[in-house]
C-alpha cells in the first residue's frame, strides 16, 4: 500500500494578512507625511477661535504674526512697525495682488493688530485675512 506524501497535496498560496499589514502601514505613513506638508510661514501662537472661518485658497500669502508680548514678525523675521511698513511697500510693488494673513496670539494686544490693519489699508492691500482656529 502506498501512502501519499503531504508535500504533493500542498499548493502554493498567497498569504493576504501580511499584505494587509503592509498596506495599512503605507496608508498611515502617507497620512503622516501629508500632514507635515502644510506650510506655516508664521511664528507658532495660540490662535483665537472663530465659528465662521473660511479657508485660504491663494498661494504664498504674506504672514504677519503678532505675539502676546507685542512683537511683530513678517513671515518668520522679527520687525518693528516701521520696518514692517517698508517691507510691505516692497511686497505691494512686486506683488500687487498679494494676500496678507494676520496671525495673532489669542491674548495679544488689540492695538497692535489695529495699527497693522491701518498700515495695510494705507499701503493699499485689499486682501487681508485674520488667521483663526475653529
Amino acid at each position: 500500500m502506498r501512502i501519499p506524501s503531504p508535500s504533493h497535496l500542498r499548493r502554493a498560496r498567497i498569504e493576504i494578512i501580511p499584505l494587509i499589514d503592509i498596506v495599512f502601514f503605507l496608508l498611515a505613513t502617507f497620512v503622516m507625511v501629508s500632514l507635515w506638508m502644510i506650510k506655516n510661514q508664521g511664528i507658532p501662537v495660540t490662535l483665537p477661535r472663530a465659528a465662521s472661518g473660511v479657508g485660504n485658497t491663494k498661494n504664498d500669502p504674506v504672514t504677519i504674526t503678532v505675539k502676546k508680548n507685542g512683537d511683530i514678525y513678517l513671515d518668520k523675521t522679527l520687525v518693528s512697525l516701521t520696518e514692517l511698513v517698508q517691507q510691505l511697500r516692497v511686497v505691494k510693488t512686486t506683488h500687487p495682488e498679494a494676500t496678507i494673513i494676520i496671525n495673532g496670539d489669542d491674548s495679544s494686544r488689540l492695538g497692535a493688530v489695529v495699527s497693522i490693519l491701518d498700515k495695510l489699508r494705507y499701503i493699499g492691500f485689499q486682501q487681508v485675512s485674520i488667521l483663526t482656529r475653529n
